[in-house]
């Protein structure tokens, strides 16, 4: 049977908007929500429990208080962004255990909140868009920039987190890779991207499919829009952005083993690389 992966952009009921999880999808590590705080409703407390997690400010000024196992910490005023399209991101890594208070420092605080359970307690860690690790990647429309904030430059347990900007037009992940096998270049980890576009009213079409010899195959096709989200537990995973909008998507990955880059592309399309060098 094939799995509904799709998530469309639930509407908000408070400063927390759980959109994905272990509950309601076919993931077994991601549960990824977003975050609204106004100035008639600027602050939020939550407690992460067995999990790590990790805040993507998209837009605003925000206070962080951490109290935990591994150590208390305070990141005053960060988040330099107006909106995702404005600049790189600002992140904040939580570990487990952790009491978290975030305080909207102006009209309105905007963000994602990836959690992943964590065997292990790390200290809280704040990664400025300076600080980030940013990639142009690929050629004419498949050229795309790639930020990665929370990856071998912060120490974590599951989660590898980063962002993903295709200009109008442009296709990324491609050529297509997957990473839902065990081998010397892949290990299994599960995705789930969440996807915003500039103008808004933009979409973009994200095709998952798994290889030929997958013992539960499937083929699907979505046109993703502001807000939307989409559950990547296995396959290979292409997207590109409608003429004339750019596509945002922040991409976050989990599983047993944390290896950022152990992925196998598809080798019917693998093909382009060779034509970039």
């Amino acid at each position: 049977m094939t799995p509904d992966l799709l998530f469309r952009r639930p509407p908000a009921e408070g400063p927390w908007t759980e959109i994905v999880s272990p509950q309601n999808a076919p993931l077994k590590w991601l549960r990824v929500g977003t975050v609204h705080l106004t100035a008639q409703s600027p602050e939020w407390t939550f407690e992460t429990g067995d999990s790590e997690a990790a805040l993507d400010i998209f837009g605003g000024l925000c206070t962080v208080n951490i109290h935990s196992s591994a150590g208390d910490a305070t990141f005053p005023e960060i988040g330099k962004r107006a909106h995702v399209f404005a600049g790189k991101p600002t992140m904040v890594y939580i570990p487990r255990d952790s009491r978290v208070s975030l305080y909207a420092e102006g009209a309105v605080l905007d963000a994602a909140l990836i959690f992943a359970p964590a065997r292990q307690s790390y200290p809280a860690a704040v990664i400025y868009p300076e600080e980030t690790i940013t990639r142009e990647v690929g050629r004419d429309n498949w050229s795309r920039t790639v930020v990665t904030a929370i990856g071998d430059n912060v120490r974590a347990d599951r989660l590898i987190i980063g962002e993903t900007f295709n200009p109008p037009g442009n296709w990324s992940s491609s050529p297509p890779h997957k990473h839902d096998r065990q081998n010397e270049n892949e290990t299994p980890m599960e995705e789930v991207y969440l996807y915003k576009t500039s103008p808004a009213g933009g979409f973009g079409l994200q095709r998952i499919y798994t290889a030929p010899d997958d013992p539960e195959p499937f083929d699907v096709t979505y046109a993703v829009q502001d807000g939307d989200a989409v559950v990547l537990p296995r396959g290979y995973h292409p997207v590109v952005a409608a003429p004339g909008y750019q596509l945002f998507y922040l991409w976050a990955l989990a599983g047993e083993e944390r290896r950022y880059g152990a992925w196998a592309n598809d080798p019917a399309h693998a093909w382009i690389l060779e034509e970039t060098r």
